[in-house]
């Protein structure tokens, strides 16, 4: 049986998140389905991440085990005449049989995308969060960059699935803005339900006055929930890059 990794993106405005579930359509789901008509067998894809309902990836890893024999070359072909417009697989490797796509990650980067602008544009719904009043990056930047580091991120989470540490390491995070558009980037070798959107929030309510940067430090020591910034939508956030050992995956 071959391990099979996909280099795959899509865009999750139609999508209950990558993970499968009974009641709802999701992205891990629809690209099953499509590798087992190819494959002709039922298939179990691993996602290197559980993005939520309305988040996109311009990078994601998958991988899955098969009998099939044909040739990993002619695998994306095979599997996008089967995928919706939204989805599309990119590349497909034969990796080591104890290859993971979540397990293998060294790190994410995540990007949150923000629309600063008095007037909306059309061509940014569901893919950056509108937000009219002028913003300033280098505040918002300040205050991303106090994230940074390992520390005890349960401030910045929602209730979701459980884990047994909320203890994560951030590479980096920062704001740059590009004419009206600004990106929050951050890496990390793991991130926490709605983590990234709750670090966008935070940024946004030091950017409002309604905290300063050097609140940042003391939010995460209280790990008060309460006290950090709301979760943003989730239309503004990609997953953008991808670490592992295996470098032909590395985007």
């Amino acid at each position: 049986m071959r391990n099979i990794a996909l280099k795959l993106m899509y865009n999750g405005s139609a999508y209950h998140g990558w993970q499968v579930q009974k009641t709802e359509v999701t992205v891990g789901e629809t690209l099953e389905k499509a590798i087992g008509k190819v494959c002709g067998e039922r298939i179990h894809l691993t996602g290197c991440g559980r993005t939520d309902a309305g988040v996109h990836a311009e990078n994601y890893v998958a991988n899955f085990r098969t009998n099939s024999r044909i040739p990993v070359e002619r695998l994306p072909f095979a599997i996008n005449t089967h995928t919706p417009e939204d989805i599309a697989v990119m590349e497909a490797f034969e990796v080591a049989e104890d290859f993971n796509a979540i397990g293998s990650c060294i790190k994410k980067e995540y990007t949150y995308r923000i629309f600063n602008s008095r007037v909306k544009n059309p061509f940014y719904v569901n893919r950056a969060y509108f937000y009219p009043k002028h913003l300033d990056e280098e505040v918002m930047n300040r205050a991303a960059r106090a994230f940074e580091g390992t520390h005890d991120f349960a401030a910045v989470r929602s209730v979701g699935t459980d884990v047994k540490s909320t203890v994560r390491t951030i590479h980096y995070c920062y704001v740059n803005r590009k004419d009206d558009l600004l990106e929050l980037k951050v890496c990390a070798n793991g991130f926490l339900y709605n983590m990234v959107r709750a670090i966008t929030g935070t940024v946004l309510y030091a950017a409002e006055g309604k905290l300063t940067p050097e609140d940042i430090p003391l939010i995460l020591a209280s790990g008060n929930r309460t006290l950090a910034g709301p979760t943003v939508p989730p239309g503004g956030l990609y997953m953008t890059k991808l670490w592992y050992e295996d470098e032909r995956l590395n985007v």
